[in-house]
């Protein structure tokens, strides 16, 4: 019968502080521009705990990595390569999005070279999960804003009609008799559905085994954080036609703002748990 072997010798510990400090200098002019744009940038914010979230996946496969012996693969340093040439071309076209990428297909790279495939396909997920914490390029965030903005105010509207509130949609302009609100950037969304992915993952993982039903719930995040968004607006709406468009601003849209992401959280939770009776791997 195989027994764990332990992950990490002195010898690999030595190699892993080495890359650790090499790949610092190799990014030291990346890094703090990424920290600094996931400090202030609102969409992103959760990028901050992506990494620790990221080395706990990866900590509690250390029984499955442990039954494993390393077995470095040529294809990796390919990869490392790659990713090297990667942040070369992001630096001579400014692009960020490129450059922090490639930091990402550099540890892939690593662990292939240095461990193997074994170790790979259990750190996929874990590597993968980083992707959370790398912004969006600005045009691709401008090409969804613009339609989350028209889906969350069409979805606010139908919703006062079902309530019987008078509202006309212009664009994503939402009119009442007394007030007109702007759904404007902010409200589109697209910061809740970012963090709401993120969440579904972690989700998925605690409280389902089977792959099918894990992406499923993953994909659900998508109208679950659309649903309650419009929600949000809807009851800005109502408390706009009997209070006025003030209500729309201050404490109220921040504080609403939580309140939508902590009840998209539980219905993410919800869907998890009525998905769970059909969740065969998880019962086995």
């Amino acid at each position: 019968m195989a027994t764990d072997r332990p992950l990490m010798g002195g010898r690999t510990l030595g190699a892993a502080a080495l890359m650790a400090v090499a790949i610092s200098l190799l990014y030291r002019s990346v890094l703090p521009s990424w920290l600094a744009d996931l400090w202030s940038d609102e969409n992103y914010s959760h990028g901050l705990i992506v990494p620790f979230v990221s080395l706990w996946l990866a900590y509690e496969r250390r029984h499955e990595l442990a039954r494993h012996v390393p077995q470095p693969a040529w294809l990796g340093l390919a990869i490392v390569l790659a990713a090297i040439v990667l942040l070369l071309l992001g630096r001579l076209a400014a692009e960020l999005f490129v450059m922090r990428v490639s930091l990402l297909v550099l540890l892939t790279g690593l662990v292939l070279y240095v461990f193997g495939y074994h170790y790979l396909r259990v750190l996929g997920l874990p590597l993968a999960f980083l992707l959370f914490m790398v912004p969006l390029p600005t045009l691709v965030l401008n090409a969804m804003t613009l339609p989350l903005q028209f889906v969350a105010s069409e979805v606010a509207v139908t919703l006062l009609h079902a309530l019987h509130f008078p509202a006309l949609r212009e664009g994503n302009v939402i009119v009442l008799p007394n007030a007109a609100l702007e759904v404007v950037e902010a409200c589109s969304g697209l910061r809740s559905l970012i963090s709401l992915a993120a969440m579904s993952v972690i989700v998925a993982l605690l409280m389902l085994r089977s792959l099918p039903l894990r992406l499923l719930l993953i994909l659900s995040s998508v109208p679950i954080a659309v649903l309650t968004n419009g929600a949000r607006i809807s009851v800005t709406g109502i408390l706009a036609y009997y209070y006025g468009a003030a209500v729309a601003e201050g404490f109220f849209h921040g504080f609403s703002g939580w309140i939508v992401f902590l009840t998209a959280l539980a219905l993410l939770s919800a869907s998890a748990a009525a998905l769970h009776p059909f969740d065969r791997a998880g019962r086995a």
